[in-house]
């Protein structure tokens, strides 16, 4: 059985085995507890993470600390702030542990490193860009264009798993309404 990253990197693009052995050494793996932080707002960014196990929520507060969601990330989905990780600048989004995670680990540096080596790496993380981007893009359109109800079918579309993994109060947040509003939509949901 290949191993987790591999399998992902190899969704995208082939390595050869002395390839994925030069990729790999520059990944760190890294063990972290529910309730903690791999970025906290205000700190340098140095990682980008690729989820193994669990579940992470990546926030803004604003000047009220009100905690806006702007995603979630679970098995086989990277995350970090990038803005910061890629400028060297400090972290305006907190991403935190909602499970005990398990993730990969991947600086800058090594990001910078393994592309330069490994022409098809560039590849794979342009087309990872690329979906981030898309999804990012489809997110900002469903505030400005759905109604709560359509996001919240939107969410059970295309992130079911979320449904079952996540505290109401955070798929709120996520979705931008309150928790009576989810409620009120998840019971219209099961009476279908």
């Amino acid at each position: 059985m290949k191993e987790m990253l591999r399998a992902h990197i190899e969704k995208v693009v082939e390595l050869s085995d002395e390839e994925y052995s030069f990729v790999r050494s520059h990944f760190k793996v890294r063990n972290f507890q529910k309730g903690s932080f791999l970025i906290e707002k205000g700190n340098p960014v140095r990682n980008a993470y690729l989820i193994i196990s669990g579940l992470t929520k990546l926030v803004y507060h604003n000047a009220d600390l009100r905690e806006h969601i702007i995603s979630f990330a679970m098995e086989d989905w990277w995350e970090t702030d990038y803005p910061a990780w890629f400028v060297g600048g400090e972290a305006t989004l907190s991403l935190q542990c909602i499970e005990d995670t398990q993730a990969y680990l991947l600086s800058l540096e090594d990001f910078r490193m393994i592309c330069s080596k490994v022409q098809k790496m560039e590849h794979f993380f342009l087309e990872k860009a690329n979906r981030g981007h898309v999804a990012s893009m489809e997110r900002i359109l469903s505030f400005l264009a759905s109604t709560p109800r359509e996001r919240y079918e939107l969410l059970l579309k295309k992130q079911p798993a979320l449904m079952q993994r996540v505290p109401k109060a955070m798929l709120a947040a996520y979705l931008g309404v309150s928790r009576e509003t989810l409620s009120r939509l998840w019971r219209s949901e099961q009476q279908r």
